[in-house]
């Protein structure tokens, strides 16, 4: 297509077209086409469009004047790239240039190829999962391994490991492992720190670590070793570990939350007991410490914890044990008596020290082998019947009360043990209601608070106990 342009002066123009401009047209519309005609477009239907286009003229010279100096667009800069293909480098690091609000520095986009900017680590470790700053050392988080690098500067190191020299002209120094075949696998979200003191888990190795002044300590080996080998080879790829620090309590949060499951593993490890001391039913999204104060989220809400939280303006009870605005859940502990190990013993009474509302689900000896039942194979044990918490097991008999479960004398709920057994132990003549107690090397008592009892109010457990003969 031609056009033709009318100059009062010869002169040199570039000629410019306009990104392409739709127009709407219909059965009586017309359009201005580029040569100034008008043509209707009867055959085009209403609400569509076609295309005009725009055309404008700059003038190539400065100002404009005859013969002076015409511009252009001048030298281009290019580098060729003979592999362009797209680099995926998982256990390596790049940094950018300075970023500095005070001052209005940000070079942020920057990436100086004739600068030193990247630094790698050993990949046969695996990718870099995480990474956390500490003063003058970056943390780095592989799926195999732990590393350390110096931040800003770089240090030459002696054959017995003392820095010779240092020089500040690095952003990232030299990278250095910490000790132990440990890594975080591919769940960076178990992560939490308080301190000095960094937790995280490795689920290739079925561990719970603490990375601290002296290096890194398997913490889950501190009388947990069995729940966290078959709990965390059973967190996939695609469960997740959710780790936060509870600042209120100094405790080290878990979640262990497996795919396609909706009941997690929740539990807290306590630097002052070095152990783990208790289980939770809430399932949290993530977690978070702040003023002193622990939260959680559930995806939709924030929980703060260790708050009373009520349902109805008072006198309403407190909710405890309660997540999210759940209901209310009972609090459970289940411990083994084990006095005088290497003797059988006959188990009389149990008691406890505490406030009321406390009961007793399950009271069963240890296990003395498999024997022939029928077609199958039973499990020898001795039980115990259930122990009602002191209102629950008040019942009245000719106008005089009894209670069926624990009774108090001098301040301590105490009660009698009720063989509950169908199938006698060695040695053992009468069971069930004919027996009293249960005859075991030791018991394991599953306690838990009931749910008549204040319903909501604090309940507390300081010591269980039982009584037992030879």
């Amino acid at each position: 297509m031609s056009i033709t342009l009318e100059v009062g002066y010869f002169n040199s123009f570039y000629l410019k077209r306009i990104a392409d401009i739709p127009v709407p047209v219909g059965p009586t519309n017309v359009v201005s086409l580029p040569d100034t005609s008008l043509v209707p477009y009867p055959w085009v239907a209403p609400s569509t469009s076609i295309v005009e286009e725009d055309w404008y003229i700059e003038e190539s010279r400065i100002r404009g004047g005859y013969n002076n100096t015409s511009t252009d667009l001048g030298v281009k800069a290019y580098i060729v790239e003979d592999n362009d293909a797209q680099q995926r480098r998982s256990s390596s690091l790049i940094y950018s240039g300075i970023f500095n609000s005070r001052t209005g520095v940000n070079q942020s986009n920057q990436f100086s190829i004739a600068e030193q900017i990247t630094r790698s680590v050993d990949p046969i470790s695996g990718s870099i999962q995480k990474l956390y700053a500490e003063d003058t050392n970056l943390i780095v988080f592989q799926e195999d391994k732990v590393n350390r690098a110096l931040i800003d500067k770089d240090a030459i190191y002696s054959a017995e490991g003392g820095a010779i020299t240092t020089s500040a002209n690095l952003v990232i120094g030299q990278i250095i492992p910490y000790a132990g075949e440990y890594g975080i696998s591919t769940n960076p979200e178990s992560f939490a720190v308080y301190g000095y003191q960094k937790y995280f888990t490795d689920r290739n190795r079925n561990a719970v670590l603490r990375l601290s002044m002296d290096g890194i300590t398997e913490i889950s080996s501190y009388g947990m070793v069995d729940f966290f080998r078959d709990k965390l080879a059973t967190v996939s790829s695609t469960g997740k570990i959710v780790g936060a620090y509870d600042i209120y309590n100094k405790n080290y949060v878990l979640s262990l939350q497996y795919a396609g499951v909706d009941l997690p593993d929740t539990l807290s490890f306590e630097e002052a007991t070095n152990g783990w001391v208790s289980f939770y039913d809430y399932k949290p999204t993530t977690g978070f410490s702040s003023q002193g104060k622990f939260f959680t989220t559930n995806g939709t809400s924030i929980w703060e914890h260790y708050v009373l939280q009520t349902k109805a303006a008072p006198p309403a009870p407190v909710l405890r044990n309660s997540f999210y605005g759940a209901a209310s859940l009972p609090s459970t502990l289940k411990f083994v008596i084990n006095p005088d190990p290497t003797r059988v013993k006959t188990f009389n009474t149990v008691n406890y020290e505490g406030t009321n509302g406390w009961e007793i689900t399950s009271l069963v000896s240890d296990a003395t082998g498999f024997d022939a039942r029928g077609a199958g194979w039973d499990e020898t044990i001795d039980t115990s019947s259930r122990i009602w918490s002191y209102d629950e097991g008040l019942y009245t008999e000719n106008g005089i009360p009894y209670r069926a479960g624990f009774d108090r004398k001098q301040n301590r709920y105490v009660a009698a043990i009720k063989n509950n057994s169908t199938q006698p132990i060695d040695g053992q003549v009468l069971i069930g209601p004919d027996s009293s107690g249960i005859k075991a090397y030791y018991a394991t008592v599953t306690i838990k608070t009931d749910t008549t009892t204040d319903p909501g109010k604090l309940k507390e457990l300081f010591a269980v106990g039982a009584t037992y003969g030879r």
